[in-house]
């Protein structure tokens, strides 16, 4: 019974050198070999290859009941994204505002508006070959910026979306976004104007609709991101294989 429960101490020979080694002392560490991952790090490992491992419907499901940080307990309701499944264009913003979290759907307010005017403007439109979501899926209070662990807590869950809708480019709306996407806490201004790559995908950075919304000299800068995403999705779609 002892030995079950791992109470036996651990016996080791004297060492050649003559010193005796303390009693129930656990063996050295084996040279190339890890050490077993704490608890918390094996749990989160497990619930990444779970998520890696979802279809569309059962990703929804996570998320909605999804409680991995503190952001769940002020939510309305997860916001999960919304469009094409099968989209070439993906757009990710920082998160849920107030009417989001009310409606369950990415950018339905004012700023949601004026993305909606944003894509007709290249001859796009919302759930035509258009995808949009988040960085995080539940409303951070205020609508301040997402933390890093509460951005952390949604990343598989972004990660599966990008992987299921295999999209040609990404558009990053936003410094969270951007920051998020690329690991990098560089400005909007010194990211935008050129194409970044993200999980083997190409991304471009342009301004939040909110933000232009306060800033409406920027405008014209997104005007400027738009074309350029648009001329690179000509590319993109010019240079891939011919379907058999």
């Amino acid at each position: 019974m002892l030995e079950e429960l791992r109470l036996v101490p651990h016996w080791v020979l004297r060492s050649p050198g003559g010193g005796d080694h303390d009693r129930g002392t656990m063996p050295a560490a084996v040279p190339g070999v890890q050490p077993a991952a704490a608890p918390s790090d094996a749990s989160a490992m497990s619930r990444e290859a779970r998520i890696a491992g979802m279809d569309w419907a059962q990703l929804k499901a996570a998320v909605r009941e999804c409680t991995a940080c503190r952001l769940h307990s002020g939510r309305t309701q997860t916001v999960f994204g919304v469009g094409d499944e099968t989209a070439d264009w993906l757009f990710i913003g920082e998160g849920p505002g107030a009417e989001e979290d009310a409606r369950g759907e990415p950018f339905v307010g004012q700023a949601g508006r004026l993305l909606d005017n944003m894509l007709a403007a290249i001859g796009l439109k919302r759930g035509q070959d258009v995808y949009i979501a988040n960085i995080v899926k539940c409303r951070p209070p205020g609508n301040r910026v997402p933390e890093p662990s509460e951005a952390g807590a949604c990343d598989a869950f972004l990660r599966r979306q990008i992987a299921l809708m295999r999209p040609r480019l990404l558009i990053a709306l936003g410094k969270t976004a951007a920051s998020n996407l690329l690991s990098s806490d560089a400005s909007i201004g010194s990211l935008r104007g050129r194409l970044h790559e993200c999980g083997g995908l190409p991304l471009i950075v342009t301004y939040h609709p909110a933000y232009l919304l306060r800033n409406l000299i920027d405008k014209a800068k997104a005007w400027e991101d738009l074309c350029f995403a648009r001329e690179t999705m000509e590319r993109l779609k010019a240079q891939a294989p011919a379907q058999p």
